[in-house]
């Protein structure tokens, strides 16, 4: 017990930093939207850590911390002054842009991290373990299941209520082009690409940059204002 303890304690730091985060941002601040999503979903794999739920406690473990580190190191980028990735930059953009309503906020983060980070995140964590992306398919599954799971009840809280429906079917319509279990999908494969890549610093290079702004454009479509 005291070894799984130990073994889960990097996911009790990175859910520490997210919960500090949620106390110090507004409620209305779209980046505190986006983490009070991500910590939800942490908060959950920490649970089903503790509770041995994860075949690979340790490839678990290091995939969802090299995953959240991503998603820290641009929020530490955007407080500092300095440029985020492009996929998070439509996001640190608009963040308090009042014609944006708060689940387009929390589906583009969820973009820039699934669509970008987590693919990256897949290369790190091989490089810490010395294993394939293969062998860490079943907790990229298992992480991907609960947020697809999670996605339904976001978009149930977050959706405008019937004082809303002015701006309801343009909101609809613009979420509606976008697919967590798409992104995962391209994810898995960018993953994939990255990894083989590996010995092409250039191309690898390249390759990660692309997607890096193809996420950030899709964020910024997600973004679109819907009222002044």
């Amino acid at each position: 017990m005291a070894q799984l303890a130990h073994l889960t304690a990097p996911v009790g730091t990175v859910v520490s930093r997210m919960r500090a985060l949620a106390e110090d941002l507004p409620e209305r601040d779209g980046v505190a939207v986006f983490n009070r999503v991500y910590l939800a979903v942490t908060e959950e794999v920490e649970r089903r850590l503790e509770a041995g739920r994860f075949e690979d406690p340790r490839a678990a473990v290091t995939l969802d911390v090299r995953f959240a580190e991503r998603y820290l190191a641009a929020v530490d980028a955007a407080a500092d002054g300095r440029r985020p990735p492009a996929c998070w930059r439509p996001l640190f953009q608009f963040r308090r842009h009042p014609g944006v309503r708060p689940l387009q906020f929390a589906l583009a983060g969820i973009n820039a991290h699934i669509g970008h980070d987590l693919a990256l995140a897949v290369v790190d964590a091989c490089r810490t373990l010395g294993c394939e992306p293969a062998d860490l398919e079943d907790e990229f599954d298992r992480v991907g299941d609960l947020l697809v799971s999670l996605e339904e009840r976001i978009r149930e809280d977050l959706m405008p209520g019937p004082d809303l429906l002015q701006i309801a079917d343009p909101l609809t319509h613009l979420l509606g082009s976008w697919s967590l279990e798409r992104a995962r999908d391209a994810t898995w494969s960018a993953a994939r690409a990255l990894w083989a890549l590996r010995r092409f610093e250039d191309l690898a290079e390249e390759f990660a940059e692309r997607l890096d702004a193809a996420v950030g454009l899709a964020g910024r479509m997600l973004l679109t204002p819907l009222r002044g």
